[in-house]
């Protein structure tokens, strides 16, 4: 029992002791963003070089139409920019972007319906299909999920004066951020991601990614870097590692902004976030062999590392929602000054750094302060709440298992066109909610419930902060799922009955 015991509080440190190192590289990437240097800009892009603007769709009937008329507003000489909508679509998004495109014809604009045989390499085939036919020396990319402002191209073309600039990116804004709790913490989390690390590891001379959309390639970049690959569910991931290891600059322009829809609910969240992560981990397999024994930098190598890993964060934190119940009971003698001299530290370099890091990112896109504190708490909360269905996926990279590329469905909850009710919803545009993960985290939810309820018992308060979060979070995910599942069947029409 005693070695039980030993082993028990060994896992439950060592894990937490993991988390805080992640914890503290969020504190570092803070601080090389306080402290960035000016960078010198590059020679300007004296001419306009011609552009293709590709738009890959599959199944996306409710925002296909706002995405084409959108980027056929680009502000861009028109004999300089076309048009590609690479349709992979199976249902009636196909005639609906047809009609769209010879709408845009006949108002003068060059854009092709590129439609293949098969989905082969999913987006990155698509991708890959339209470049063989684009005349651009540069490519624009955007999801059906967004909506291009008009001056985008003009505003990013210019960053391409130095050759070797290989792409540049903006910043994602958001066009639903205050339809829900859940929307919000969304845009918090990718306001961090934006804000914060893309400026932070772009000022300090290290590696960043495009993020598969709202950015500009220069096509040779591309090409030169072994073009696109579908062999991960993030390829932009990917293309973007070979093309920096390959002597390729990237620049991230954080005031030039792309507006963007987020999931709606949090079945299309989870889906959306198991094909970041699993992707994510297949590309760090892919590329941390070759980055690591690459003449680069040691900074740019070991930030490297944590960007490509930082997902096997979850499995860690579904670890230690199982040890912390054994853990406190086991020190139940150890008494509140152990406790300040063990956990607490630990504890506090992963939550401290992580509230730093996206207050942090509230305060550059102009949230308001009280607004961006009082959301905090839920945002760790939902980290917590997922993190059984990252590790899921983590686990899922880790094995080299191949799955089917899930695109998340898009309902235009926001700008022209009317959003889809849950009732107008075909099969294909509702993500399974994937019960039997929905109840283990339940599960986990009651299991810390106990713990408080024993915590209190035992007069162990000051276990009781952290014990919560873990509660709130293993039941916030599942109780947005079932209520989802309830709105679908209040939704739901009557059933036509004949004589």
């Amino acid at each position: 029992m005693t070695v039980l015991r030993a082993v028990v509080l060994a896992a439950y440190f060592g894990t937490l002791f993991v988390l805080a190192i992640y914890g503290c590289h969020r504190s570092y990437l803070l601080y090389l963003y306080y402290r960035r240097r000016s960078l010198t800009p590059g020679p300007p892009l004296n001419r306009l070089p011609v552009v293709t603007v590709q738009l890959p769709v599959y199944n996306e009937r409710f925002v296909v139409t706002r995405l084409i008329e959108s980027a056929c507003r680009l502000e861009y000489p028109s004999d300089r920019i076309e048009f590609q909508v690479l349709d992979d679509s199976t249902d009636d998004t196909v005639e609906i972007a047809a009609t769209a495109i010879a709408r845009m014809r006949r108002l003068g604009h060059d854009i092709v319906h590129i439609r293949r045989e098969g989905r082969d390499g999913y987006k990155a085939g698509a991708l890959a299909a339209g470049l063989r036919r684009a005349r651009g020396e540069f490519i624009v990319i955007f999801d059906a999920d967004f909506v291009p402002r008009p001056g985008f191209v003009r505003d990013l073309i210019g960053h391409f004066g130095h050759p070797r600039v290989g792409m540049v990116q903006a910043r994602w804004v958001h066009l639903n951020r205050d339809q829900s709790l859940l929307t919000r913490i969304q845009s918090m989390l990718l306001d961090g991601h934006f804000a914060i690390e893309h400026a932070a590891r772009h000022h300090a001379g290290l590696f960043f990614n495009f993020n598969g959309t709202a950015g500009i390639w220069r096509r040779a970049c591309i090409e030169s870097a072994g073009g696109w690959q579908a062999d991960t569910l993030t390829e932009d991931l990917d293309l973007s590692y070979r093309a920096q290891m390959a002597g390729w600059r990237f620049v991230f322009v954080s005031d030039v902004t792309a507006p963007g829809e987020l999931p709606a609910d949090m079945d299309s969240f989870r889906s959306q976030q198991q094909r970041w992560t699993r992707g994510a981990i297949q590309t760090g397999i892919k590329i941390l062999p070759r980055l690591l024994r690459h003449r680069l930098p040691a900074a740019v190598k070991a930030e490297g590392v944590f960007h490509l890993t930082n997902n096997v964060a979850y499995l860690f934190m579904v670890l230690l929602a199982l040890l912390i119940v054994p853990a406190m009971i086991i020190r139940q003698s150890w008494g509140l000054q152990a406790l300040l001299l063990t956990d607490l530290p630990l504890f506090l370099s992963t939550t401290a750094s992580l509230s730093g890091f996206y207050l942090a990112s509230q305060r550059e896109v102009g949230a308001g302060r009280k607004t961006s504190v009082a959301l905090l708490p839920c945002l760790i909360a939902l980290g917590i709440g997922i993190s059984l269905n990252n590790a899921r996926a983590v686990v899922g990279g880790l094995r080299g298992r191949k799955t089917e590329f899930v695109r998340t469905p898009k309902r235009c909850q926001t700008g022209s066109g009317s959003p889809a009710s849950e009732r107008s919803l075909p099969p294909g545009y509702r993500i399974p909610a994937g019960v039997p993960w929905i109840a283990a985290e339940a599960a986990l939810g009651l299991y810390f419930a106990l713990a408080c309820a024993f915590a209190i018992h035992e007069k162990m308060y000051a276990s009781l902060p952290f014990l919560a979060l873990f509660l709130f979070g293993f039941l916030y995910a599942p109780f947005l799922s079932l209520r989802q599942a309830w709105e679908r069947r209040l939704d739901r029409p009557a059933p036509t009955h004949t004589a």
